[in-house]
């Protein structure tokens, strides 16, 4: 397998079980003189139209996203209707079945997820302006909450709250409102 990637990521895609890895930033990837079975854009960043030349004549690209303007949606459907299989947009048939399939490459430990950066879920816009930067390095992902709940007499608010969000209880007396405000 061959990973294409930006020099700081060279190591860590070698460290996931690469074969060979280009830095795409040195110079034009798709010039490297290979052609492959298939090409698998895993991140967005490409099109088919720019790795083309690195597919052999039955190649498919893989796609894991719509691609600019859903191009990548308009060539697989092309890609049916034409028969030729060569543009596909990658996704589990059941997700049952591919839960259960990462769960078994997790326990044998052929699967390691890579995380970049971990958010409360009260930062969780922080987190999403990261992810836009285009800069991560793996999962950006919240942090598991555990649920706290919290109760407060009703002489203070008059109510139970559940901090997930939810209200026990909204029994309100119009002496507890105005003590609110």
């Amino acid at each position: 397998m061959l990973a294409v990637v930006a020099t700081r990521h060279l190591e860590l895609v070698k460290s996931l079980g690469a074969n060979r890895a280009v830095d795409y930033t040195v110079g034009d990837f798709t010039r490297i003189g290979e052609t492959f079975d298939s090409v698998v854009n895993a991140v967005g960043k490409t099109s088919f139209f720019r790795c083309r030349k690195l597919l052999k004549p039955d190649g498919i690209f893989i796609a894991t996203d719509l691609g600019p303007w859903g191009q990548n949606l308009l060539l697989t459907i092309w890609s049916s209707i034409t028969r030729s299989n060569r543009v596909a947009i990658a996704a589990p048939g059941r997700i049952n079945d591919f839960v259960g399939f990462l769960k078994s490459r997790m326990e044998a430990g052929s699967f390691r997820a890579v995380i970049d950066r971990k958010y409360p879920l009260a930062a969780i816009a922080e987190g999403y302006r990261y992810v836009e930067t285009g800069q991560k390095d793996g999962i950006v992902a919240a942090r598991e909450c555990r649920p706290i709940f919290l109760w407060i007499p009703r002489r203070q608010l008059g109510n139970w709250f559940d901090l997930r969000g939810s209200v026990l209880s909204s029994v309100h007396t119009s002496a507890t409102n105005e003590s609110m405000m």
